[in-house]
């Protein structure tokens, strides 16, 4: 071990992001980054629901960021760069970019989500439509592409692979 890395692995383990010099530590390479990003997922940060009758685990997006967060010292950044809505949906693109030592590495991703439901009413028995509260709509596409870009950097792809 090179004293640079001794320097970092200190840094690293006497620092939590509660703490205020958290975000002053030295950029990293991106190839590490990526291996931290990569690594199998604590079930701790992890959660399910059912979808289509099939239990699901995702990673929640605020746990992306905590995750994001301790993998890259919090030398990441996060955008918006495209709002885009139809008749039906609304579709949002994410760019996170990591600063890790050889400079900036961004990915993009979408997260898109329907605008109206179709439900049946007990009370007329038929087939109805309503539209969604715009800010879930927007949140939900919103959390997908920032975890759709996540797993682009290979923050929890594993979770994205069909049985």
């Amino acid at each position: 071990m090179n004293q640079n890395q001794a320097r970092l692995q200190v840094v690293s383990s006497d620092l939590t992001p509660t703490s205020p010099d958290w975000y002053k530590q030295p950029l990293r390479p991106i190839a590490e980054i990526i291996a931290d990003l990569s690594k199998p997922i604590p079930s701790r940060y992890l959660a399910q629901r059912k979808q289509g009758g099939t239990n699901l685990t995702y990673l929640p997006w605020f746990r992306c960021v905590t995750l994001l967060d301790r993998c890259t010292g919090g030398h990441w950044d996060y955008a918006i760069t495209n709002i885009h809505t139809t008749s039906d949906r609304l579709i949002l693109t994410a760019r996170i970019t990591i600063h890790a030592a050889e400079g900036a590495f961004s990915r993009e991703a979408t997260g898109t989500e329907t605008l109206k439901e179709e439900y049946f009413d007990k009370t007329t028995q038929s087939k109805q439509i309503r539209e969604w509260a715009y800010g879930d709509v927007s949140s939900k596409a919103e959390s997908m592409a920032l975890r759709r870009a996540a797993a682009k950097l290979g923050l929890g792809l594993y979770l994205y692979e069909k049985d």
